[in-house]
């Protein structure tokens, strides 16, 4: 398998936080360079050393940063994305800049050949029993039996070839009624409201903390012959943007947020403030071994009956609003 390496720019400060928000995205193996740490290995070494590689001097000044190795298919492709979302929330809250720059850079390829070449790890994929994703540069036959979502992901994350997306889609396929209105929150590439309207919602709301995703999500919805009236994007942070938070608070039928598990946590309150009484809640994004943590987190604002999905690492988890 061909890889692409990745390297984090940040600081000291930054590299436990960052390590657990990669393992939280699915990567589990890092390379750590941090100058602050070797200096400090060369001043309190135990035993005589006679010589010291010049390259592993080179740390001494080196800037902090974090490598990981993605696969070169479409998984590596969405988890570039998604770490780059990451980083770009990050990089907002952290005023102080106490975690450095927070910037991914590709290493051995250039940017502009990986924005050429990634298109060719995005192919058309069926999703339960009625959708078909597929990106506009490819061709898909349809003998009538599935709706077409057609999804460009851009910059943003959620083309359906990640399973953190299909496990929503498909939780969304058994439990959406025709008229029911949507909240997509961390919409991304807006894969999960779109499916929803195709599927029949009424209306949906689609919410990313970066202005690239929401932009992308109506474009997409664009595509796919969803009103603009029937289809609202916005971009921020609701837990630190009080303006947001009213301006999407309504009573939805359905909300679906495929993030990461310490965000899912983070906004348990607000899923319970803009869902139904009786409403669904779906959460994606979760590492397997975070599962519970998330449930239990859930539950203890009133969620219930937890229904899982999950599919090799990832899980997606289907509640019941307090009625």
């Amino acid at each position: 398998m061909e890889w692409t390496e990745v390297n984090i720019y940040t600081a000291t400060a930054g590299i436990e936080f960052l390590c657990a928000k990669l393992m939280d995205i699915g990567i589990k193996g890092f390379v750590i360079r941090d100058a602050e740490d070797f200096n400090e290995f060369l001043e309190n070494k135990n035993g005589k050393w006679d010589y010291i590689d010049e390259d592993l001097m080179d740390l001494s000044s080196c800037e902090t940063s974090i490598t990981v190795y993605l696969p070169a298919n479409s998984q590596g492709a969405d988890m570039l994305l998604s770490i780059r979302a990451m980083l770009s929330e990050l990089k907002s809250a952290d005023n102080d800049g106490i975690y450095g720059r927070l910037e991914a850079e590709l290493s051995s390829i250039r940017e502009e050949d990986w924005a050429n070449n990634w298109k060719q790890y995005f192919k058309p994929v069926k999703i339960g029993e009625k959708l078909v994703i597929k990106p506009s540069w490819e061709e898909y036959e349809n003998d009538g039996s599935r709706i077409i979502l057609e999804i460009d992901p851009a910059s943003s994350f959620g083309t359906g070839q990640h399973h953190t997306t299909r496990l929503c889609l498909e939780l969304l396929e058994n439990t959406l009624k025709k008229g029911d209105r949507i909240l997509d929150m961390g919409c991304g590439s807006g894969i999960l409201s779109i499916g929803a309207m195709l599927l029949g919602a009424e209306s949906a709301v689609a919410v990313d903390i970066e202005q690239n995703a929401a932009e992308t999500a109506m474009e997409n919805a664009v595509k796919n012959n969803i009103s603009p009236e029937k289809y609202k994007t916005y971009y921020g942070n609701i837990l630190t943007d009080d303006k947001l938070a009213d301006r999407i608070d309504a009573k939805y039928d359905i909300i679906a947020a495929n993030i990461v598990a310490d965000v899912l946590i983070a906004m348990k309150e607000y899923f319970l403030r803009y869902v139904k009484s009786g409403g669904t809640l779906i959460v994606s994004g979760i590492i397997e071994e975070r599962m519970y943590e998330v449930i239990s987190s859930l539950e203890s604002v009133g969620f219930k009956g937890p229904c899982v999905n999950v599919k090799e690492g990832w899980a997606a988890v289907q509640f019941t609003a307090p009625v």
